[in-house]
């Protein structure tokens, strides 16, 4: 992969605030006010999923802007009172409220996420859908997250590609099929991709709610599926001008690793803390150098 191609795709996690990665990733000694700054240093992205509960406060995103390099982006979720209690109907000034709310991004902020439930159907949402669409304004980039086959229609591909959103590539293979590569509908419906490595639900939560496991290392290694991606990606570099790629932890347990197995399988480096790092918050690496 030559250099300029290499410039097209940001590999980040969904979300930096996680207690499990202090010692793993964080240093020890870091105060958690400072997890994002050390975060940036070794990637050029991070989908923000706290916004889905609620609009981040004006003056979090100005610290968040103050303590990142030039060069990092942020993507971040619609809140679910958007997209789960409203269900895309009559939420037109929820939706300006949120939009008026995150300005203070700027250019930060690249993508806007809408990740739709499980529950909402063509059946009952194709016409909130094609509302909803059309009252997005232009001046943001957006992409949608469809959990229910029933989409998976040339329809609604069109309906994307007229209001320019992106078709998300979501990865929520069972764990006992990690072996497997993914086939999923992977139309691309924009100039840029976005993609969610994401993993099998069922190994995050158990049946009261509970974290099942710790995500501070590698627990199942899904050789197959990264392959089986990086591959996808390759194919469509030359016709998008972006890749946004993010791991939740419980892809394969840790999502700061999966990110650099990822981008080794896409040919280049994407260094990680050092142990010394992780014990003492003195010494940075930086991704950055060779980066946009």
């Amino acid at each position: 992969m030559n250099l300029t191609d290499q410039q097209k795709i940001r590999i980040g996690s969904c979300a930096w605030s996680f207690e499990d990665w202090r010692g793993a990733f964080y240093p020890l000694d870091l105060p958690e006010s400072h997890w994002l700054e050390f975060y940036a240093n070794y990637f050029l992205a991070v989908e923000v999923d706290s916004t889905f509960h609620a609009a981040p406060a004006a003056n979090s995103i100005r610290r968040w802007v103050e303590m990142i390099p030039a060069s990092f982006r942020f993507t971040c979720k619609l809140p679910r009172q958007i997209t789960h209690t409203c269900r895309l109907r009559d939420c037109t000034a929820e939706l300006t409220s949120f939009l008026y709310a995150i300005e203070p991004l700027g250019p930060k902020l690249q993508v806007i996420l809408i990740q739709l439930p499980p529950s909402f159907v063509p059946r009952d949402g194709k016409l909130a859908l094609r509302k909803f669409l059309e009252q997005l304004p232009r001046d943001f980039r957006f992409a949608i997250e469809f959990r229910h086959a029933g989409w998976h229609r040339p329809q609604f591909i069109r309906l994307l590609e007229k209001y320019r959103i992106c078709w998300v590539w979501a990865d929520t293979t069972p764990l006992n099929e990690r072996n497997l590569a993914p086939f999923e509908f992977l139309p691309r419906t924009t100039d840029f991709l976005y993609l969610r490595l994401l993993g099998d639900y069922a190994t995050k939560y158990d049946i009261s709610g509970e974290h099942v496991h710790r995500y501070e290392e590698l627990l199942w290694k899904r050789e197959a599926a990264l392959e089986s991606w990086s591959l996808k990606i390759e194919r469509h570099l030359p016709e998008v001008r972006n890749v946004w790629a993010f791991v939740s932890n419980h892809f394969e347990g840790f999502a700061p690793e999966t990110c650099q197995r990822l981008a080794q399988r896409l040919g280049f480096v994407l260094p990680l803390p050092s142990e010394t790092e992780q014990a003492s918050s003195t010494q940075r690496g930086s991704q950055l150098d060779l980066q946009l």
